[in-house]
């Protein structure tokens, strides 16, 4: 049963991946890259990664989404087309997708995966220790990805203005 809700899963990823990066209307972009990492956290429930799917949840597809949604709504920019791509961005687009394919098959191909029964020290998963380890300098902690996601959420604030803020033609 989990299998099927594996593939079942992959697939959404897969195709509203595509859909993201392939349609011309900017919300419905939007929309999609929301389907994509609402299909993402499924994978971390799968996993038993709560913690983490809920702040894929709330985060991105909670946050980012919803902000990028709303400055495009806010704007009037609704029927927006985004611009043709030349015959030479797909193509290198394409070499460069091929590339990263081949470099996560032949990465995952030579890794030697442990089941998760045979790990002796199994990491506790409590929100306190999450949390220690988020705001920690020393080995194990996590203080840089933290303020490397809140560089990125600036970011996409930024983003969301800008779209915010262009003058229709």
């Amino acid at each position: 049963m989990k299998e099927i809700i594996f593939y079942i899963i992959s697939a959404i990823l897969i195709v509203f991946s595509v859909l993201t990066v392939t349609t011309n209307k900017i919300l419905r972009a939007a929309v999609y890259l929301l389907f994509t990492l609402v299909a993402t956290a499924a994978f971390y429930f799968m996993m038993e990664y709560e913690f983490l799917a809920a702040v894929q949840l709330t985060v991105y597809a909670g946050g980012i989404v919803v902000l990028i949604i709303f400055s495009i709504l806010l704007t009037h920019q609704i029927n927006m087309d985004l611009e043709k791509s030349d015959r030479l961005k797909k193509i290198s687009s394409a070499l460069i997708v091929l590339l990263g394919s081949i470099i996560v098959i032949f990465t995952i191909s030579k890794y030697t995966f442990i089941p998760g029964s045979e790990i002796e020290d199994a990491a506790d998963t409590s929100v306190n220790s999450i949390g220690r380890q988020l705001l920690s300098y020393g080995e194990g902690g996590y203080i840089l990805p933290f303020e490397v996601i809140s560089i990125l959420l600036l970011a996409a604030m930024i983003a969301a203005i800008i779209i915010a803020k262009k003058e229709k033609e």
